[in-house]
């Protein structure tokens, strides 16, 4: 059964199988339509994917959007829906939600899967991060240097409806390109809490793409080692949005890892 609802003006669809849930967190600028080919995949699963604040169907109307703001709408979908555990999936900036979330609500988490997050990032990575947020701010278009970092040129070269989906979903209004440039610069001067991430139990899965240019192989083994039960998994020839380009390969590594969770 599919529940599409608004919670407090917060757009979720809720796919209930009586499982324990799947919830999918998306990153900045996209929605929750970037999950489609894990729901399609997880059709027996219960699943939950939803629209962070000031993205997709989720408005946000205060200046300057926080973390907590973030772990707040999560936790509140989450006690509204009445589920006492969750399979939590976060994608970049949802991997940090992820992450602060389980350091908060851990009783709450089954397991936790963190795809393409950023950790301990020099300068020089945090620096090209603050550079893309300043020509969003200027006005320019970073639609297409996203897609580039995102997916491999010969995967958009055979799938220009994706190509086209993504550029569409990247074209902001107003009002919506405020609010992701606001999640962007918070995710651009995000910094790590080693000492909170040290301190997660949850068996955890990291994983990334071995061609992701700004959530390296690197970080994600970086952040392996430091929480306490955790398997690092490389998505051969992925690049950032591998949860698409490499959707069969993430989904069985998924799948596998939350069946021994």
């Amino acid at each position: 059964m599919q529940k599409n609802f608004e919670l407090n003006q917060n757009y979720y669809t809720y796919i209930n199988k009586d499982t324990v849930p799947l919830v999918f967190v998306h990153g900045v600028g996209l929605d929750r339509k970037m999950w489609d080919p894990q729901i399609n995949y997880f059709k027996n699963y219960s699943t939950i994917t939803y629209d962070l604040l000031g993205h997709g169907k989720t408005p946000y109307t205060k200046e300057k959007i926080t973390m907590k703001d973030f772990t707040d709408q999560l936790i509140n979908l989450i006690d509204y829906l009445k589920i006492d555990k969750i399979n939590l999936i976060g994608f970049s900036i949802g991997s940090l939600i992820a992450l602060n979330f389980a350091a908060n609500y851990e009783d709450k988490l089954n397991s936790l899967i963190l795809l393409a997050t950023t950790y301990k990032r020099d300068e020089k990575q945090r620096q090209q991060v603050i550079d893309r947020v300043n020509l969003a701010k200027s006005g320019k278009s970073i639609s297409r240097l996203a897609l580039e970092r995102w997916f491999t040129k010969k995967y958009l070269k055979k799938k220009p409806d994706i190509y086209e989906k993504f550029i569409k979903i990247l074209s902001k209004k107003p009002n919506d390109q405020k609010n992701f440039i606001d999640a962007y610069e918070l995710f651009a001067n995000y910094q790590d809490d080693i000492d909170m991430v040290k301190k997660i139990k949850t068996n955890t899965l990291v994983m990334t793409g071995s061609l992701d240019p700004g959530s390296t192989p690197q970080m994600s083994k970086n952040l392996s080692n430091d929480l306490k039960n955790s398997l690092y998994v490389e998505i051969n020839n992925g690049k950032h949005l591998c949860s698409i380009e490499c959707a069969d390969d993430v989904n069985i590594n998924i799948k596998k890892f939350i069946e021994n969770a």
